[in-house]
């Protein structure tokens, strides 16, 4: 609603808009004293001084995007709903421009998981954010349900196969591509395409393995893998903010690539990183020094040098990050590192 515009209007129109207790004086309706919010809406209404019914034509009090769905938090003038699984998120009320009529989101696949021998890490998930956003003003929203998907990170690869790639994860019809799984040599060398891709597999013909390509504006390619002589190294799996790194010659076998950095978001408050990409894994250790691949940051998994029975693996990446797991040299200690799972993220102003 809003107080009608032209000479017919009357101090009952303005009360029924702004409400106020009763006897009523128009002053007590200056802007930003308490029943007029200060807006763009309202500008033609004074804040102290000389005021008339004229300066409330077309006026409006706030109404704000009203919804449900998720866990609740608050920072300042927002509420926030986060989905760590699926969900729903419905709009009950979409307010106006006075108060508040779009959402800002944050979608995050799930990460993908390591490869399994010589192997590259995983590739983040796909990440999609519209805020900050000031060039949209937000994202537009209908009093209706909204389905929220949170997809799972991919599984960790065993003896020389790839990781498994993330999971999609999807909110207000927006989807979240899940990361590239990590390659591992042998034939599936080369590193998986997804949100992010996957780190390639090192190999045992002294050519590199290819690492994965990446969704345009969700992710970063992964670094590709290497063979010296008779060992291999695999390629960092793709980060949200940054490409896997390649594995590389160090003489005289060759190093893992650490995987690419996770992207920051402030959409719920303090800032967070997340969706890192996973580290390669290598053969063999060098003078007991392993020469994995770090995960990235905002929760990367590490990668696994050949650990001769000594209880290191490749690690997962974090879950509800959308973070790559570390990639492997199998043994009797396991493969690649699962993937992290996704995450969403809603927000609006609501006062």
């Amino acid at each position: 609603m809003a107080v009608p515009a032209g000479p017919t209007i009357s101090v009952t129109d303005i009360v029924n808009e702004f409400g106020g207790t009763a006897p009523h004086s128009i002053s007590e309706y200056y802007r930003g004293g308490g029943l007029v919010p200060n807006v763009p809406a309202n500008s033609a209404i004074p804040t102290s001084g000389q005021i008339s019914l004229s300066n409330f034509y077309n006026a409006q009090n706030a109404v704000f995007v009203t919804a449900t769905g998720g866990s609740i938090s608050y920072s300042g003038d927002y509420k926030i709903h986060t989905f760590t699984g699926p969900g729903t998120f419905t709009v009950t009320q979409v307010g106006n421009p006075a108060g508040s009529t779009t959402v800002d989101y944050l979608v995050i696949a799930g990460g993908a998981g390591g490869g399994g021998d010589r192997a590259g890490g995983g590739g983040a998930g796909g990440f999609r954010q519209s805020y900050p956003n000031p060039a949209t003003g937000g994202t537009p929203v209908s009093a209706t349900s909204y389905p929220i998907s949170i997809g799972g990170g991919g599984g960790g690869a065993g003896m020389e196969s790839r990781g498994s790639a993330g999971g999609t994860s999807s909110a207000l019809g927006l989807p979240a591509t899940g990361g590239g799984g990590g390659g591992s040599i042998g034939g599936s060398a080369p590193g998986g395409s997804g949100g992010s891709g996957g780190g390639g597999g090192g190999t045992l013909s002294g050519t590199g393995g290819g690492g994965g390509g990446s969704t345009p504006g969700q992710g970063n390619p992964g670094g590709s893998g290497i063979g010296v002589g008779t060992s291999g190294a695999g390629g960092g799996g793709g980060g949200a903010a940054a490409s896997g790194q390649s594995a590389y010659p160090l003489s005289p076998r060759s190093h893992a690539g650490n995987g690419g950095n996770g992207r920051t978001s402030t959409i719920s408050g303090p800032s967070v990183t997340r969706t890192g990409g996973g580290g390669g894994g290598c053969d063999p250790r060098q003078n007991s020094t392993a020469y994995y691949g770090n995960g990235g940051s905002g929760g990367g998994g590490r990668g696994l040098a050949n650990p001769i029975n000594d209880g290191t693996k490749a690690t997962n990446g974090t879950t509800n990050t959308g973070s790559g797991g570390g990639g492997s040299h199998v043994d009797s200690n396991g493969g690649g590192g699962n993937g992290g799972s996704g995450l969403v993220v809603i927000r609006y102003k609501y006062q």
